[in-house]
C-alpha cells in the first residue's frame, strides 16, 4: 500500500486550475480526435501509400479495436500507479505513437503505430475525467463535467474539418504530428499540477488468462472481418480458422470471466435488466452510428466528386447541434423518463439515416447536410439517455467498473461496424453493377438503352469507345449511390427495430447525481 493520505489534496484555485482544466480537456480532445480525424483522410492516405480504400480502413478499425481492448486495463493501472501518472504516462505515448504514425512509411508499418496508439490512449478519457472532478471544488464539478462532455462533442465535429483540410492542403502525415505540441502541453502541465496531488494506490492481481483471451478474440474477428472480402471469405482456409479461434477464444472468455474472482471486464453487469438491453442498444445503435460516419465521406470523396476538406464540413453540422442542444438534453432528462429521450433520439436517427437513402448523384450540398443537423439533434440525447439507463440501479461504488464495461463494448462494436460497412458495400456495389450492366445491354451495344447512350454520347463528338467510358463511369457511379443508399435504408430500420428493447428496461428517473430504476 502506498503512504497516500487517506483525505483527498484541496481542490485547485484560480490561475492553476484554469491552465490544468484546459490541459486535462486537451488530453480528452486529442484522443477523441483522433478516432475521428483520419475518417476524411482514408482516400487520401490509401491513394498514398498504394492501397485500395477499404484497406485503408485498417487505419481507423487498428486504432479503435487496439483502443477498446486497452480500456478494461485502465482501473488496474490507475489502482496500482494512480491517476496522474497513469494518464501522464499515457499523454506522453499516445504523443510518441502520433509521431510514429506520421513516419510510418507504409501500410503496415502505419497500422501497426495505429494499435500502438490506440492501446496507449485507454486511460485517457477516464483519467481525464476523474483528475478533472478531482481539481474542482465539489460546487463546481458540474462545470468540470460540462468541460469534459463539450470536449468529446467538440472534437468529433473538428476530426473530419482538420482531417479533411490537412489532406487537401498539406500532406496526410500531419493529422498525427498535430498531436505532438498538444500532447507535449497537455503532459507537462498536468504532471506540473498535478504530480503533488497523485492518488492512492494499492496491489491488485491482475486477469492476465482474461486479458490474454480477449486480445485473441477480439483480435482474429477484426482480422477476419478486415480481411475476408479480399479472399472470398469463408472460401479462405485462413478465414475459416480465423473464425474458428474468435468463436472458441470468445466462449473461452466469457467462461473465465464469469468464474474468476477478480474479472478484467466484469460480465456480472449483464444480470441486471436495465444495464442489459440499455447496452445492447447503445453499442447496436452506435455501431451504426460508427458505420455511416465513415461510409459517408469515402462515397462523397470517390463517387460525388467532393474534396476532403468538403466532406468534413457535410458531416460537421451534426457535432455543432449536438454541442447546442446536450445543455437542454441535460434539462430534459431531469424532468422526464430517459427512456422517452432514448427513443426520441432512436427516432430521430432513423429518420436521418431514411432522409439519406434518398440521395441522389446530383444532391446538393444542403441536400446532404440537412439529414447530418437531425443526426446532431438525436446525438444530444442518445448518449446521456442510454448511459443514464445502462447505470441505472448500480451500486455507485460498482459505476466505474460498468461504465468501463459499456465503454469497452461500445468501442469494439463500433470498430466491428467498420469493417463490415465497408465489406457491405463494395458488395452491394458490386450487385447493382452487375444488374445496371445487364439493364444497358452487353459490351456490343445492342440493346435499345445502349445504342441510345451511345448516340446520345456520339452528339457530344465522342467516339464509341469513348462513349462506352462515360457510360461505364455512369454505371459505377449509380451502383456505389444504389449501394450507399441501401444502407442507409437499412441502417433506418434496424435503428427502428431496436426501440422495443427501450421499453423492456425500467422506468429510469435521474434526480441530482443520482440515477434509479424505478419498478
Amino acid at each position: 500500500m502506498s503512504s497516500s493520505a487517506n483525505t483527498g489534496p484541496a481542490p485547485m484555485t484560480g490561475g492553476l486550475l484554469a491552465i490544468t482544466a484546459i490541459a486535462l480537456a486537451l488530453g480528452t480532445f486529442m484522443q477523441v480526435l483522433d478516432s475521428t480525424i483520419a475518417n476524411v483522410s482514408i482516400p487520401t492516405i490509401a491513394g498514398d501509400l498504394g492501397v485500395s480504400t477499404s484497406q485503408g480502413t485498417w487505419v481507423i478499425t487498428s486504432f479503435a479495436v487496439a483502443n477498446g481492448i486497452s480500456v478494461p486495463l485502465t482501473g488496474w493501472l490507475m489502482g496500482r500507479y494512480g491517476v496522474v501518472k497513469t494518464f501522464t504516462a499515457a499523454v506522453v505515448l499516445f504523443t510518441v505513437a502520433s509521431f510514429l504514425c506520421g513516419i510510418a512509411w507504409d501500410i503496415n508499418s502505419l497500422i501497426f503505430f495505429r494499435v500502438l496508439q490506440g492501446a496507449v490512449s485507454g486511460p485517457m478519457i477516464p483519467g481525464s475525467q476523474a483528475l478533472l472532478m478531482m481539481i474542482f471544488p465539489p460546487n463546481k464539478r458540474g462545470t468540470a463535467l460540462a468541460i469534459w462532455s463539450m470536449t468529446t462533442l467538440v472534437a468529433p465535429i473538428c476530426g473530419p474539418i482538420f482531417g479533411g483540410w490537412i489532406s487537401d492542403n498539406m500532406t496526410w502525415p500531419w493529422i498525427f504530428f498535430i498531436n505532438i505540441p498538444v500532447g507535449a502541453f497537455c503532459a507537462f502541465f498536468c504532471w506540473r499540477g498535478m504530480s503533488s496531488r497523485e492518488t492512492p494506490t494499492f496491489q491488485r492481481p491482475i486477469d492476465r488468462t482474461g486479458f490474454a483471451l480477449l486480445i485473441v478474440w477480439v483480435g482474429a474477428l477484426q482480422v477476419m472481418l478486415d480481411t475476408g472480402k479480399d479472399v472470398d471469405w469463408f472460401n479462405s482456409p485462413a478465414i475459416v480458422v480465423e473464425t474458428i479461434i474468435a468463436s472458441v477464444g470468445f466462449i473461452a472468455w466469457v467462461i473465465w470471466e464469469l468464474n474468476d474472482k477478480n474479472p478484467m471486464v466484469d460480465l456480472s453487469f449483464f444480470k441486471t435488466r436495465n444495464f442489459a438491453f440499455g447496452t445492447i442498444v447503445l453499442c447496436v445503435a452506435y455501431a451504426i452510428f460508427f458505420g455511416a460516419n465513415l461510409l459517408m465521406p469515402l462515397w462523397l470523396q470517390t463517387n460525388m466528386g467532393y474534396i476532403a476538406t468538403w466532406a468534413g464540413l457535410v458531416a460537421a453540422p451534426s457535432g455543432v447541434i449536438a454541442v447546442i442542444l446536450t445543455p437542454f438534453a441535460a434539462r430534459m432528462l431531469n424532468r422526464y423518463d430517459a427512456r422517452i429521450l432514448g427513443t426520441a433520439s432512436l427516432f430521430l436517427f432513423a429518420l436521418s439515416f431514411y432522409m439519406r437513402s434518398l440521395f441522389t448523384t446530383d444532391a446538393s450540398f444542403l441536400v446532404l447536410m440537412v439529414p447530418m443537423l437531425i443526426m446532431g439533434a438525436a446525438m444530444s440525447f442518445f448518449f446521456i439517455a442510454f448511459i443514464s439507463i445502462g447505470l441505472s440501479g448500480i451500486p455507485g461504488d460498482r459505476i466505474p467498473a460498468a461504465s468501463g464495461l459499456s465503454n469497452f463494448a461500445r468501442i469494439i462494436t463500433g470498430s466491428f461496424a467498420a469493417s463490415l460497412v465497408t465489406t457491405l458495400w463494395e458488395r452491394s456495389e458490386s450487385e447493382h453493377q452487375t444488374r445496371l450492366a445487364e439493364v444497358m445491354g452487353g459490351p456490343a451495344g445492342l440493346s435499345g438503352p445502349m445504342t441510345d447512350a451511345l448516340h446520345q454520347a456520339s452528339q457530344f463528338g465522342l467516339t464509341t469507345a469513348q462513349g462506352m467510358g462515360v457510360i461505364a463511369r455512369q454505371i459505377s457511379s449509380q451502383a456505389f449511390l444504389l449501394a450507399t443508399v441501401d444502407l442507409f435504408r437499412i441502417s433506418s430500420i434496424v435503428i427502428l427495430l431496436l426501440v422495443p428493447f427501450v421499453w423492456l428496461c425500467r422506468k429510469t428517473l435521474v434526480t441530482g447525481p443520482v440515477t434509479h430504476a424505478a419498478d
